[in-house]
């Protein structure tokens, strides 16, 4: 009779993320079933988060990095290229499960198929259903075996639809420190101790640079009017979107606009920050879970926002708003999103030290309502489910 370690050699898990806060999430999911399968091949689309568990991607994960509807229609023939052609080596493989880490538009699809083939799916990030396009989910029931989910009201609805679903807790609430040491940040980005930081965060996608750029390093070219001795903070997911960024920003004329860019630092970035700008998206639950005062901004291509923008059916787009279930920060969208208005918005989370401390003390709340051990609970759904399904038999 074959050993465990003999069964698992041969076996393989599949992944897809696509983009860096999916690698971020399948990265913490990893570090808690490399060591459940230490001899697995696991492949797939990833990033280098998921490559420190010894993570192969056979696609460059910036492929799928793509935002917006009619963004997606430009990148259309390649990512569903990418998808046929993962989708046939799959069948051809048999994994003994599949994980798709968000990026549902393409994730979904793929699943639906595998499931069709006999291959279990999870999905680990419930899409938000929760805030538009609730019919997505009979397509979920028909693509995923078992879900994941990282909110603590996402398991009900999930499992009222028929669906399997465990709440793991959001793993960045692990890694986040419940007091952040910003003097630490400061020191190891070379900021002065003295003196007030915002940190600005256009966002993780190029598409997202392009459309956040501009107005977010005009708004601090207008706060620096008001206080002359705010030094900001842009930190950057690699070089690309750096040299990106920093090409927008002479575009628009604001060059001189004093700004240390920091690469792969957000964490002290955030840390060491006295408020943020701060695109939608999961950044704006990290700047919660740091417990900073925020303004939340979004721009996208015009047609985009004109569809999507009827899609809701909350007032909300902001995750600390979604789940405080409140306007607790502004959000401002598109047109609304000008420099000046920005600024202003800005301005008054600086400036207002009561509003500052509710916000913390919400944000402590909001911060242990979603403290799992995401990395271990995550992990052994996703081997209760290999072992229901006889793959390692």
């Amino acid at each position: 009779m074959a050993s465990f370690a003999e069964k698992q050699a041969g076996l393989s898990v599949a992944m897809v993320a696509g983009e860096t806060s999916g690698d971020l999430l399948a990265g913490r999911l990893l570090s808690g079933l490399r060591p459940r399968l230490p001899d697995a091949h696991m492949h797939g689309i990833g990033g280098p988060a998921m490559a420190k568990y010894g993570f192969v991607s056979d696609f460059p994960m910036e492929k799928l990095s793509v935002r917006g509807l009619f963004e997606v229609l430009a990148h259309y023939r390649e990512i569903k290229g990418i998808q046929n052609t993962l989708r046939d080596q799959l069948l051809a493989e048999r994994p003994a499960v599949f994980i798709g880490v968000d990026a549902p538009d393409f994730n979904l699809g793929l699943e639906a198929q595998l499931k069709d083939a006999g291959i279990p799916t999870v999905h680990f990030v419930g899409p938000s259903i929760w805030a538009w396009r609730g019919g997505r989910i009979k397509k979920i029931a028909r693509s995923v075996s078992h879900m994941l989910v990282i909110f603590p009201f996402e398991e009900e609805i999930y499992r009222k639809a028929g669906i399997p679903a465990t709440y793991v807790g959001h793993p960045l609430a692990q890694v986040i420190p419940m007091e952040p040491d910003q003097a630490a940040a400061r020191a190891e980005l070379g900021l002065p101790q003295e003196g007030r930081v915002v940190a600005i965060l256009p966002g993780s996608r190029m598409s997202e640079l392009k459309y956040n750029a501009a107005a977010f390093v005009g708004a601090a070219k207008l706060l620096l009017q008001r206080d002359p001795s705010l030094r900001f903070v842009a930190p950057m997911a690699g070089e690309t979107r750096h040299r990106y960024f920093q090409e927008l920003i002479a575009q628009a004329g604001l060059q001189d606009v004093p700004l240390l860019i920091a690469d792969g630092k957000s964490h002290a970035a955030l840390a060491a920050a006295d408020a943020v700008l701060v695109a939608s998206g999961t950044a704006s639950l990290e700047v919660a879970l740091f417990k900073k005062p925020m303004v939340i901004a979004y721009k996208m291509m015009r047609a985009s926002w004109h569809v999507l923008r009827h899609m809701g059916y909350q007032p909300w787009i902001g995750l600390p708003n979604i789940l405080a279930r409140e306007f607790l920060v502004p959000e401002l969208l598109q047109d609304a999103a000008t420099p000046q208005a920005l600024a202003d918005a800005m301005w008054l989370q600086l400036e207002d030290a009561a509003h500052r401390e509710r916000l913390r003390q919400r944000f402590v709340e909001m911060h242990f309502s979603l403290l799992r051990d995401t990395a271990g609970e995550s992990a052994q759904a996703v081997m209760n489910l290999i072992d229901r399904t006889g793959s390692l038999d």
